[in-house]
């Protein structure tokens, strides 16, 4: 499928049939999320999936009730990560891994520390990790239709009562949701601003 095509036939499922995505499936949809960009390629990020139904059965009254909670196939919870010093250093064990020179991971450090320490405030953390969340989101979007299936991305849920019910850590915040499978719904026609109104 062309690129053209995967973003004009995404949508935003309001219900899907239940029947599950394969997982290998599944293991390349996660490759396209993981290869996300991201400012300075922090990765402020991570996500939990649910495929089983009692958790997502929990988690519906706090998502407002809506079907592609319960239908779904599987659901991605993309959670802010504000815990940026431990992001810096998974990375650079990570760059270390794989040859980097300490040189150029010094480097590295030394511009995401600049970043962290701009950014005391814990809002100011969550913010600019919620920003970067988003890059992570749209790549499942047009992924999972890229593979076959459909989405929908949602930020109609309690973010708060989603880490009670998950047991999430401090750092870790519900940001946004994406049921993913295979839509039992029908699209409707797709409604933008003119090209005059959105580019200048």
């Amino acid at each position: 499928m062309e690129f053209e095509q995967i973003v004009m036939s995404r949508y935003a499922c309001k219900k899907f049939d239940g029947k599950k995505v394969p997982q290998e499936k599944m293991q390349k949809l996660f490759e396209c999320i993981r290869f996300s960009p991201s400012s300075a390629n922090t990765q402020p990020w991570k996500i939990k999936v649910i495929s089983d139904k009692e958790t997502k059965e929990k988690l519906s009254p706090v998502s407002w009730n809506q079907p592609q909670i319960t239908t779904c196939s599987h659901l991605l919870v993309f959670c802010a990560d504000t815990d940026f010093e431990g992001h810096l250093q998974k990375m650079q064990k990570v760059m270390q891994g794989e040859g980097i020179s300490e040189e150029n991971i010094g480097t590295y450090t030394k511009m995401v520390q600049g970043m962290i320490d701009k950014m005391p405030k814990n809002q100011d953390r969550l913010a600019w990790a919620q920003r970067q969340v988003y890059l992570a989101l749209e790549s499942a979007v047009l992924g999972a239709k890229a593979l076959g299936f459909d989405s929908c991305p949602m930020e109609g849920f309690d973010s708060a009562k989603y880490s009670q019910i998950l047991k999430l850590p401090k750092n870790i915040v519900p940001s946004a949701l994406c049921p993913i499978g295979y839509a039992a719904d029908v699209p409707r026609k797709k409604i933008r601003l003119e090209e005059k109104d959105v580019f200048f």
